[in-house]
């Protein structure tokens, strides 16, 4: 195998030396590609300072310098990547010694197009644990059961709650299924969820099969500078944020011609469903009694989605 490790790099100086180390421990990883987003901080350099130590790790940044966001710095990695497979790790997380053992076994079928696995969690400190423990625990981010690959795309759809999640850090992916395919890779439009957006289009696309479910290949590193700080503080509306979510997830199945029509109405109704939670007050119940009469079934998929509940009431 040749995999390439694409990570991309914002205020994340701390971190970034062991999130390269934890990759580079793997013989099968042909490549460490470094992205720098115009970090803050003093990231940079020392991405600069791994690219001189380190034959295999390779530093870019966008042609103007500038900041992107995660989704376009991760397809920046994507064009500069020479391996057959892909592997995403952010920056404050790191690859566990089992990252790729049931890769290497999955991948010698050719229709195995991508494998996911378990993401197991780390807080830097106490204070990032007091903050954060109540969302993440001690848990493993997993799919929970092991499924053929044509039961990924709609357990995400129907049953995220059951069906569980797998994350970018856990994924491998191979490079040619990747390229041929998914357009676009991830989209520009999305600050956050463009994981999960890309997570839901790959699903769709690509034969995912599961690896190591019951144990944790890589981690999550949780400190206070992580994105979900953002949203923690109140800076970013989180409903806001997955309104633009699922918008452009149903911008995209509405224009899918071999999805059934019973998904494309499930995302039409979530999309519904999150838009009419984050309106004002008085716009709200408007919305509400528009849809009562128009499409009852989404108030009723409403109802049913936590974060609905939560905006209405």
């Amino acid at each position: 195998m040749k995999i390439s490790v694409i990570i991309p790099v914002y205020n994340a100086e701390k971190y970034v030396t062991q999130a390269v180390e934890s990759a580079l421990q793997f013989s099968e990883v042909f490549e460490v590609i470094l992205v720098e987003d115009k970090s803050p901080d003093n990231a940079l350099q020392v991405c600069q300072n791994l690219a001189e130590k380190h034959e295999r790790v390779q530093l870019y940044q966008h042609p103007d310098k500038g900041n992107h966001g995660a989704g376009p710095t991760r397809n920046l990695g994507i064009e500069k990547s020479s391996g057959d497979f892909i592997a995403f790790l952010d920056a404050d997380d790191y690859f566990l010694p089992n990252r790729f053992d049931a890769e290497k076994e999955l991948f010698k079928n050719p229709d195995v197009e991508g494998v996911y696995g378990a993401l197991g969690v780390h807080y830097y400190s106490e204070k990032a644990k007091e903050q954060y423990y109540s969302l993440f625990g001690d848990r493993l981010t997993t799919v929970y059961k092991r499924h053929i690959p044509q039961e990924v795309f709609p357990g995400q759809i129907y049953m995220l709650g059951s069906f569980g999640l797998f994350s970018i850090d856990a994924l491998t992916i191979r490079r040619d299924s990747l390229m041929k395919k998914m357009n676009p890779l991830f989209k520009s439009s999305l600050r956050l969820h463009q994981d999960t957006e890309f997570l839901f289009r790959l699903s769709y696309y690509l034969d995912l099969y599961p690896g190591i479910l019951d144990k944790a290949i890589a981690v999550r590193g949780v400190h206070e500078d992580n994105r979900i700080t953002l949203v923690d503080s109140k800076k970013i509306n989180p409903a806001t944020t997955r309104v633009l979510l699922w918008k452009e997830v149903n911008d995209w199945a509405s224009g899918e011609s071999t999805m059934p029509e019973n998904i494309k109405k499930h995302i039409k109704r979530m999309h519904r469903s999150f838009e009419i939670g984050c309106a004002p007050l008085p716009k709200k119940w408007g919305m509400i009694l528009k849809y009562l009469f128009i499409d009852y079934p989404s108030i009723r998929s409403g109802i049913y989605n936590i974060n609905f509940r939560r905006n209405l009431f």
